[in-house]
This record gives C-alpha cells, sequence and structure tokens, in this order.
C-alpha cells in the first residue's frame, strides 16, 4: 500500500495513467477511489493521483477537529514527498475546500483548479446539515447512512430513473462491504472542516485559471455558493448542469469527464517539467 508520512499523519495515494500530475481531492465520508470512473478518463492524458483524506479509507484518521487549511498542508506534504513540483487539481465539495485553501496557502505548487460544488463559507442552514451527518453516523447503520448521502447529493431526475434507483439501492446495500467504514471521529473532523472553512475575503488572490461547476438542483451545496466562489475568483470560469445535484459529475459523468479533460488540457497546454528531477 502506498503511503506516505506528511503533516504528522499517513496518507494513502495511488497513481494512475501517465503525463503531468493531475491530483484529484475527494469529498466528506468518501475515499480516493471513488475517482476511479472519472480517472479512468483522466489517466489517458495525466498521471492522477487519487488520495484517501486525512480521516477516512487508508489514510491515519487522528482525533479531530480537522481544518481544511490543514488538510490543504497534508496535500502539500504529499506533493512534496512524490517529488511533484506542480500539479493541476480537481477537487469535489469538501475537496473544492481543500483545494482552495492549496491555491492560498501554496500557491507555488498549482497550476491550474477546477472546483466542483464548491463553498466558500457557509450559512447556519449548511453548517446544521453537517452537524446532521455527524448525528447520523452517530446513530445509524451504514446502510441507511448510505441513503442519507444520497438523499443530499443526487437531484430527483435520477432517483425517477429506474436504473439509476436501482443502481443507488445496490450501492447502499453494498456501503461499508470493502472494510472501510468511515469511524465517527473521521467523519467529526471532516464535517468541523467543512462547517468552518471561510475563505471568501481571501479568494481574490488566486492567480491561476479555474474552471467552477455546480448542479442547479444541488440542495446539499446549493447553486449560490458555488456562483459565489466564482464570483469570487478573478477570470473564473462557470458552468452549471441542469435537472443535477451535488452529484453532477456522477449524473451527467460522459459530458463532465470530457468538459474537464478538454479545460485542463487548454489551461495551460504543458507543464512537462512538471516532475521534479
Amino acid at each position: 500500500m502506498p503511503k506516505v508520512r506528511s503533516h504528522g499523519i499517513d496518507l494513502y495515494y495511488e497513481m494512475h495513467g501517465s503525463g503531468d500530475p493531475l491530483l484529484l481531492i475527494m469529498g466528506i465520508s468518501a475515499p480516493g477511489s471513488v475517482w476511479t470512473k472519472h480517472a479512468a478518463c483522466w489517466a489517458q492524458h495525466f498521471t492522477c493521483i487519487t488520495v484517501d483524506n486525512r480521516g477516512v479509507g487508508k489514510s491515519d484518521a487522528p482525533v479531530g477537529p480537522y481544518t481544511t487549511a490543514q488538510m490543504a498542508d497534508d496535500y502539500a506534504g504529499l506533493l512534496l514527498a512524490l517529488n511533484i513540483n506542480k500539479v493541476r487539481v480537481v477537487g469535489v465539495s469538501m475537496g473544492s475546500a481543500i483545494a482552495q485553501q492549496l491555491a492560498l496557502q501554496h500557491p507555488e505548487k498549482i497550476e491550474s483548479m477546477v472546483l466542483l460544488c464548491p463553498w466558500a463559507r457557509c450559512d447556519t442552514m449548511t453548517k446544521a446539515v453537517f452537524q446532521h451527518i455527524i448525528n447520523c453516523k452517530k446513530f445509524l447503520d451504514a446502510e441507511t447512512f448510505s441513503l442519507f448521502i444520497q438523499l443530499l447529493i443526487f437531484a430527483k431526475p435520477t432517483w425517477d430513473d429506474p436504473a439509476s434507483a436501482q443502481q443507488l439501492a445496490e450501492d447502499r446495500k453494498n456501503a461499508g462491504s470493502d472494510g472501510q467504514v468511515q469511524s465517527l471521529c473521521g467523519i467529526e473532523g471532516q464535517a468541523q472542516a467543512c462547517i468552518n472553512h471561510d475563505v471568501l475575503d481571501q479568494l481574490h488572490k488566486v492567480q491561476i485559471p479555474v474552471l467552477v461547476l455546480g448542479g442547479k438542483e444541488d440542495i446539499f451545496s446549493p447553486p449560490w455558493m458555488t456562483e459565489e466562489v466564482a464570483a469570487a475568483i478573478p477570470g473564473a470560469e462557470i458552468y452549471m448542469y441542469e435537472k443535477s445535484g451535488h452529484a453532477f459529475h456522477w449524473e451527467r459523468l460522459a459530458d463532465f469527464n470530457n468538459r474537464v479533460l478538454n479545460w485542463l488540457l487548454a489551461h495551460p497546454k504543458t507543464y512537462r517539467d512538471s516532475l521534479g528531477s
């Protein structure tokens, strides 16, 4: 199992493909393996680096609370250990918050960035949702907790489609079957990082190409959050998916994979000296 020691913890990571490095940062409660169907597309052009965040999967889950700044430092340490000087980044949900901090704290390491369903600050309702995630983790079994998360992230058209609904049911039944059920300690630490993420007044400092993507029916991090992030970053591009929720990157998988790939290839076109000697 490939692990590196970073910022006081062991981080589990995998690398797939070849080419310039592309760092993929996952959201709350999910391990890096959730990127599999996205990395399969992007690995034809990039070396995709998937990571289990602090608090989940095969990485360490120390007692929290965590912060997005702390988790960004985890990634900076990973890049240092892998001898990677500069990297493109795709971050989803909590991963987008970590990516924002990475760009703010370690701007020399980031070439371009794609932020999926991001937020720069939480309102009271969103803070309550994250707290309820902790509450549900305390009292629900893995299958029922999975249903709660699915209700947060998938839009009505996905539930209305029989094939998609059947896949969601199968995913619920398989929840936890891989032996990597997230600990309560881990999800508490990650949720606190999400709640306390607040960088809106700093995003004007981001001076790299940024693409911001969201779902118009996202009830977890609503469209205003995505739009606020895009408006705060100079020159950021934005695209909102119709009839899609927080998991638009799954609900619109083919379009999403190609849209992100084409944007990454164009912003900028190459950085062949990204890997250190």
